[in-house]
């Protein structure tokens, strides 16, 4: 982890200014100065939300001077998928997007991105706040994949649902409460699939406003399946319809 992070008030404000991709930022409470009012400035010019923790969570970081910041950086740029969507259109694509709820897991995350790059997966959609970080676990599970896929860090993924909806994608979301199986509904037009938290699954504003509700048959003991797995088998049926649909 020490070569995702850095800290400091100056060294985080100078990896702003010099353009690097943060991933989060974690502020000590209460802090106060004209440095941190300037990162602070910055922060908002960067539309970067900072996470708000006691002085204890940042010494777990780390044990040296870290003057209440630390922050974590990527290789990888992030996207907004309001850009991103009207691009996939215009080039005349059927977008075909993956929508990561808080997965907390960082290798879980790699394993998906990996399967979603395999698949051409147009854009991975993950949380601002929540999801695990975008770091060196994450990049050498996803042997590399994460370098050639768009990932679109989005403030609220109920207003991400909606804008997809309203721009004619349809939203599925994986869930073991589904009445429905994933080889009964068309991935064929275009579409986001929904994964959820590894714990408490898909949030209820995100699974109140999706189109369809959809599960994997498990005919085991076992009653649910790691994510990463999950989505596998679900990306890789999307993927089937749509070959045999060409």
């Amino acid at each position: 982890m020490k070569d995702d992070f850095i800290f400091g008030l100056r060294p985080v404000i100078e990896a702003l200014e010099a353009g690097k991709t943060v991933d989060k930022v974690f502020l000590q409470n209460a802090l106060q100065g004209p440095l941190y009012a300037e990162l602070k400035a910055l922060l908002a010019e960067h539309k970067i939300r900072a996470n708000y923790v006691p002085i204890e969570k940042l010494n777990r970081f780390t044990r040296k001077n870290h003057q209440g910041v630390v922050a974590f950086i990527s290789d990888v740029p992030f996207h907004s998928i309001e850009n991103i969507l009207p691009e996939l259109f215009e080039a005349g694509k059927v977008p075909f997007l993956l929508i990561l709820d808080r997965l907390t897991d960082v290798r879980n995350f790699g394993a998906i991105c990996r399967t979603a790059e395999c698949v051409g997966i147009d854009a991975i959609i993950i949380p601002e706040k929540g999801g695990a970080p975008l770091n060196s676990d994450a990049i050498k599970t996803s042997a590399g994949a994460i370098y050639n896929l768009k990932i679109c860090k989005e403030k609220n993924l109920g207003h991400v649902v909606d804008f997809l909806q309203q721009s004619g994608v349809q939203v599925f979301s994986a869930t073991e409460k589904a009445q429905k199986l994933l080889y009964d509904v068309d991935f064929t037009q275009p579409c986001a699939i929904v994964m959820g938290n590894e714990e408490t699954g898909i949030s209820k504003e995100v699974l109140h406003h999706s189109d369809e509700k959809i599960k994997l048959p498990i005919e085991g003991k076992t009653q649910s399946l790691n994510v990463s797995v999950a989505c596998g088998a679900i990306l890789y049926e999307a993927t089937r319809q749509k070959l045999k649909a060409l």
